[in-house]
């Protein structure tokens, strides 16, 4: 699970510079401008927290479906499934993936989640912000499909909700320093970035292909009986711990 919560980490922090170009422009609009120093970073840490406890619930469910696919000794073949789809979304020409897009039936749903965060932002509230936080963490982003994913192949509902809150959590440096420093971050710095994310997305499928190729690779490709060994040995040694 600690290489798992590392990569949400890593696919924040970088997929975060992806953020900022999708919501940034809401980073910006945000009413905190007007407010003192610590109010104001208050503020945004209200407005991010928002973003990951929507992250956190939306992993909840996946990780619940991913839990299903387990049940049913599934979830081997939702790992390489899941991380071949992810690696073909890198590889694959822009043009090709849009013609596979779902977000477009679902676009009056957004519509009204984007029309709701206006209305929020020009009440000028600052107890608002938790709520546009909440409903910005709803709106379609490339990054948070891709962490969705990975918290579906965690396979447990808890783990993957730990998946997105974490991932949230690498958003929050730059989401933060947007406000404060948006023009520090140079464009070219912004570039290297977006640059390394397809090489830490194609990473990320990788290792979840492998891991649902049961190579016996430890940490990496670990052998599923070694696994579930191990998981029944944790639970006896409990049970002997609750009888004493």
């Amino acid at each position: 699970m600690t290489g798992s919560l590392i990569a949400a980490l890593s696919l924040g922090l970088l997929g975060s510079f992806h953020c900022v170009g999708m919501c940034g422009p809401i980073a910006l609009a945000l009413p905190v401008h007007q407010l003192s120093p610590f109010k104001k970073i208050t503020a945004m840490f209200s407005y991010n927290f928002g973003r990951a406890v929507t992250y956190s619930v939306i992993g909840l469910l996946f990780g619940a479906i991913g839990k299903g696919f387990s049940i049913f000794s599934l979830q081997q073949i939702l790992s390489v499934v899941l991380g071949s789809i992810i690696l073909l979304s890198v590889l694959l020409p822009s043009h090709i993936i849009k013609q596979f897009s779902f977000t477009n039936k679902f676009y009056l749903v957004f519509n009204y989640v984007k029309s709701k965060i206006g209305r929020l932002i020009q009440n000028k509230s600052a107890g608002s912000l938790f709520l546009i936080g909440l409903l910005n963490g709803l709106l379609p982003c490339g990054m948070v499909y891709i962490a969705l994913a990975g918290a579906m192949a965690t396979g447990n509902e808890l783990k993957g909700a730990l998946f997105m809150a974490v991932f949230g959590l690498g958003t929050f440096p730059l989401m933060l320093s947007l406000t404060w420093f948006s023009d520090l971050i140079s464009i070219k710095f912004r570039t290297y970035i977006r640059t390394a994310v397809p090489y830490l997305i194609s990473v990320m499928a990788i290792l979840m292909i492998l891991r649902g190729m049961n190579l016996g690779i430890p940490y990496v490709s670990p052998k599923l009986e070694t696994m579930k060994k191990a998981e029944s040995g944790m639970v006896e040694q409990k049970l002997k711990c609750c009888h004493k």
